[in-house]
């Protein structure tokens, strides 16, 4: 048994598969209904409405609907998409054991307590019919998948089958409008034959806990208190006792038919699941549970998954393992299918039989080889089994498979698994004794030597003289000939093991992980994935590309990874090249997947710098969306993103982060607001270019910082046009902090009085040498009562300074050359979309960043709305 996906929780009674979407209903004991979605094992959603245990719970295969029935003796139809409850359906007496949805008919069937059945019109919201008969707690009904019968179990020993046909006449007449409608009426008062029972199955020593039919056959499953299950068949007239299962401990729980193999799975109180042979009629498999007795079992309509109920929560397995053995070698793949060793040829697209195998897949998965393992050098396969403890097979087909298919004598061993290590050796693990043994091509032991670990689980191939030896938690590099060890790497538990073709990397496949390292396993890069790993293979780039449950991956040397395709199903990587990933699906068959690689490609040869490849990919590919740019960025390429991005924003942001001034000025011209030229600015400023920082501060009437920059720029007739500027606006600040830029007193002392600032006024005209002006400023503090302020001692003019460079611009930083820029140039490339890389000129930017008239109200001397040429540069 293959455990896929295990919850914690309270006792489970109820279990169901969604017919399509990776999801199983459980309901609990306490009165919750859990939704769980089992390929990422996360719980998606919770229903509490029932008061009491809930006992039944069923998914509808086509509606976005599920039943639950409980304790409350309430039936309720919920939608999981609006996540709540559509109606109640009341009716029962008792507890509700069972419900299920019909397969085609807006039918529900349950099974209670009160020792009826009922079957009820979901979209009316009625009981069409009350099936009575038994005189015991009914504990199962469920409807034939294709006939209108039902099936139902009972503690009073007995299992019958009813026919519900008559429902179906009773429907179609339902609406009609003849008024002669008495005796309809009549059989609608008086109790209806539209449900009769067909047969009654006694042979059960006691209460009969489950019955159920089989998918396809006339033949019904059932399982009880007497510890039995019991297999019967049926035809038009009658039903029989076909066989009785012997081997329960305690009682039945749940007994069905699997959908997809000839066997039936039962459970018990015993804590234990059995697997019977339904040809043999006998035991195959079982599998026990320490503590929790187990209550309820479904089997998936679809794929080969079942689910199991237990006192402390669920499981969801498989009886056997689904991924077939392979392996490839240059045009071939070699592979298990059925009891056939087979050999595909990818050029021709067809495949032959090359061995017939000693034995056929049995049950369980007991048959089938876990791994193989193929010789070119001498056209030799080794097949590992887990079956009987362990051991290998060694087949040596001939080399022209022309012949079809053969029966081959095969060389087989005890071993946990087997790998070759030369052209003509292969090692076993013998996991007993913790030895590996060499043996040549007649499997006779040439060498036997103890495992570099103390606790060795498997062997892979690790090149010609070594082995890959898996321990708990790391793998080791062991080299058989000078018996010691090469490398080691700490990884999470190891399933496969994948080369590329030249043996120079290697990726090992963990349940949830990738680990990709190098020969010697001293450099790696671990991807953790959320579900599980199931293949991989190597494509001619050096590009590892991987399944999961629902997707193909790829990733790159440097461990970046990303989805190539969604897939519905797994599929197993056998080999890629170029756009067309070939593998074997879960029945062993051969398929071609189409995949577009231009984006792992692209990413790669950005990795190896190889720019010119990178501009034909540009030139040539549709490559696009925030995935890229976000790569592109986090990488340091924001250089190489500005030629994929169209969005405005995203564009301006780039060209800010690589210092692309000119194509950060045009997307700020475009997106036109305060923030973007706020940041324009900054950069602009970072870099020197002193004239697109006046044209932000301009776009941006930011006075006061357009002054700073022409007093540090040494432009003094533009702080004086800054002056007049301020004056117009009423902004006596600004107009006091040019002039105290400029090194003007008459206008500052001037300002002053003005504001009635007539001390200060005083102090500066007298502190300057103004002493008229002072005389008019003493006159007017005496009239006004204010006393003088104190004169200052040695006063100094203060001029602005000057500067160091006086230029249009000062001398730029240096932005690191964009490499990809320069070739385009080279090759005669266009450069990104949008992006012209002339630079604007004085001219073009002369006022151009003062806007409105009427935002500034600069009067009629300013009414062109900008400042002249000479004052605004």
């Amino acid at each position: 048994m293959l455990t896929k996906f295990e919850t914690k929780s309270n006792r489970v009674k109820g279990l169901s598969f969604h017919p399509k979407r990776p999801w199983v209903l459980a309901s609990l004991h306490s009165g919750v209904i859990q939704l769980w979605d089992y390929r990422m094992g996360t719980l998606i959603d919770r229903f509490e409405e029932h008061d009491g245990p809930v006992r039944g719970v069923d998914f509808h295969s086509t509606q976005p609907l599920f039943v639950s029935g409980g304790d409350d003796y309430k039936i309720k139809v919920w939608n999981h998409k609006l996540r709540r409850c559509l109606f109640t359906l009341v009716g029962h007496l008792d507890y509700i054991r069972m419900v299920q949805f019909h397969q085609e008919s807006p039918w529900i069937v349950s099974a209670s307590d009160d020792q009826t059945i009922r079957i009820w019109n979901w979209q009316s919201r009625t009981c069409l019919s009350v099936l009575t008969g038994h005189n015991h707690y009914v504990m199962c009904a469920t409807f034939h998948p294709k006939e209108d019968l039902v099936v139902s179990a009972s503690l009073d020993q007995t299992v019958r089958v009813w026919d519900v046909s008559g429902l179906r006449k009773k429907g179609s007449n339902s609406h009609s409008d003849d008024p002669m409608r008495m005796p309809q009426m009549q059989s609608d008062l008086f109790g209806a034959n539209e449900a009769i029972v067909k047969y009654v199955l006694e042979g059960h020593d006691r209460g009969v806990n489950w019955a159920s039919f089989h998918p396809t056959l006339p033949l019904i499953v059932s399982g009880a208190d007497d510890r039995q299950v019991k297999l019967w068949r049926m035809n038009d007239t009658k039903a029989w006792e076909v066989d009785t299962l012997r081997g329960h401990s305690n009682n039945v729980s749940c007994v069905m038919f699997h959908a997809k193999q000839d066997v039936i799975i039962s459970n018990s109180e015993d804590k234990s699941i059995r697997v019977w042979d339904m040809s043999k009629r006998t035991g195959v498999q079982t599998f026990r549970r320490e503590g929790d007795r187990f209550w309820i079992l479904t089997v998936h309509p679809n794929v080969n998954l079942l689910a199991a109920g237990h006192d402390s929560g669920m499981l969801v397995f498989k009886l056997e393992r689904e991924r077939p053995a392979y392996a490839t070698h240059a045009g071939s793949l070699y592979f298990v299918k059925d009891r056939f060793l087979k050999l595909y040829d990818f050029a021709s697209r067809r495949d032959t039989p090359l061995v017939s195998l000693r034995r056929a897949g049995g049950v369980g998965g007991q048959g089938n080889p876990r791994s193989l393992a193929y010789n070119p050098a001498e056209n030799a396969i080794l097949l590992s089994y887990d079956a009987d403890g362990g051991y290998y097979e060694l087949y040596l087909p001939p080399r022209d498979s022309s012949r079809g298919e053969i029966t081959s004598d095969a060389g087989r061993g005890a071993g946990t698994c087997a790998c070759f290590v030369a052209r003509n050796r292969f090692a076993v693990l013998d996991r007993t004794n913790n030895t590996i043994s060499v043996k040549n091509l007649q499997n006779e032991t040439t060498k036997r030597l103890p495992s570099p670990c103390p606790t060795t689980e498997a062997i892979f191939y690790g090149g010609t003289g070594m082995v890959l030896c898996k321990s708990e938690d790391k793998m080791v590099m062991f080299d058989i000939q000078q018996k010691t060890v090469v490398g080691e790497i700490s990884t999470p538990p190891v399933k496969y093991v994948v080369w590329n073709s030249d043996l120079s990397q290697v990726a090992f496949l963990c349940k949830h992980a990738i680990v990709i390292s190098d020969k010697k396993l001293s450099q790696c890069h671990t991807i953790h994935e959320s579900i599980r790993v199931k293949s991989g293979a190597w494509d001619d780039s050096g590009v590892f590309v991987y399944s999961t449950l629902n997707h193909i991956k790829y990733c790159l040397p440097n461990g970046d990874n990303g989805i190539v395709k969604t897939l519905e199903n797994p599929v197993y990587l056998t080999k890629v090249f170029a756009n067309t990933v070939y593998c074997l699906d879960r029945s062993g068959k051969a398929r071609e997947i189409q995949i577009d690689s231009t984006e792992y490609i692209f990413k790669l040869t950005l990795l190896q710098k190889r720019f010119t490849q990178v501009i034909d990919m540009i030139r040539t590919s549709h490559l696009c969306g925030q995935a890229i740019i976000s790569y592109l960025q986090q990488k340091g390429y924001p250089e190489v993103a500005l030629h994929f991005v169209e969005d405005e924003q995203i564009r301006f942001n780039l060209a800010i982060e690589c210092g692309n001034i000119e194509v950060a000025l045009q997307s700020a011209q475009e997106l036109d607001s305060n923030e973007t030229w706020h940041r324009l600015g900054i950069e602009a400023l970072r870099q020197g270019n002193f004239q697109i920082v006046e044209f932000v501060y301009q776009k941006t009437k930011n006075f006061e910082r357009l002054s700073f920059l022409y007093l540090i720029t040494g432009h003094v007739e533009k702080l004086k046009k800054m002056v007049k500027i301020a004056e117009m606006r009423n902004d006596v600040m600004g107009q006091f902090h040019n002039c105290l830029y400029l090194g003007d007193v008459k206008e500052r002392v001037k300002i002053l009085q003005e504001v009635g600032q007539l001390p200060l006024a005083y102090l500066s005209a007298t502190s300057h040498g103004l002493d008229e002006v002072a005389a008019e400023i003493e006159q007017q503090l005496q009239e006004q009562g204010i006393p003088l302020p104190n004169r200052c001692t040695n006063p100094e003019l203060m001029m602005p300074p000057t500067p160091i460079f006086r230029e249009e611009n000062w001398p730029l930083l240096a932005i690191t050359k964009d490499s990809l820029a320069a070739l385009c140039a080279e090759n005669g490339v266009a450069s990104p979309s949008g992006v012209q890389n002339s630079e604007m000129t004085a001219e073009d930017m002369v006022g151009s960043g003062w806007g409105d008239d009427d935002a500034l109200d600069l009067g009629n001397d300013f009414s062109d709305g900008a400042l002249s040429p000479d004052a605004a540069g």
